[in-house]
């Protein structure tokens, strides 16, 4: 965990066990990507922070669709943060609940994705992403372009860090309880 991350708990948890699952499991060493896997997994807790991305009007955008619709019509900072946040939400849902990816038609938080590749969509999200410079430097840029060529590895990892967290559990049912 690197120092300038706020402490909190449940970051704290979620560090825990992406650094077991990715290091000592996957056999991989590498703690910018970890740091930002525990990062989402923290972010994507709270709902609103799921769906942040609204459109100009303000309405949210809960498709992978919408978003690359609002991601296209914006410039600079806000269409990197969309694209990145598109590669989020895509790695988030494919690999700590693929199962709500197989009922996208049905009821599900993902409605209206019915024929979206969140793979493909997440990787091409993270690589263009990748490509737009960020005031934060090219650190950011170098996971972000990580993510989008290992994101099939990471999607892995994070079913993986899923079971260890459902392992862990005092038999509280296993389940992330997203707060509102």
């Amino acid at each position: 965990m690197t120092a300038d991350n706020p402490h909190v708990p449940l970051r704290d948890f979620f560090a825990g066990v992406a650094e077991y699952t990715f290091e000592t499991r996957l056999g991989i060493a590498d703690p910018p990507l970890i740091d930002y896997i525990s990062d989402l997994l923290t972010r994507f807790i709270r709902y609103d922070a799921l769906y942040s991305v609204r459109d100009l009007a303000g309405k949210r955008l809960e498709a992978v669709g919408e978003m690359l619709a609002e991601a296209e019509a914006r410039q600079g900072d806000a269409r990197r943060e969309v694209h990145r946040h598109i590669g989020d939400f895509a790695l988030f849902w494919t690999g700590i609940y693929p199962e709500a990816l197989r009922h996208a038609h049905a009821a599900s938080p993902i409605k209206g994705d019915r024929f979206v590749d969140y793979c493909q969509q997440g990787k091409r999200a993270y690589y263009i992403a990748s490509t737009i410079a960020a005031d934060d430097g090219a650190r950011q840029q170098v996971v972000l372009e990580r993510l989008s060529y290992e994101f099939e590895l990471c999607a892995f990892g994070l079913g993986e860090v899923r079971k260890e967290w459902e392992r862990r559990d005092d038999g509280a049912g296993g389940h992330l309880v997203v707060i509102v």
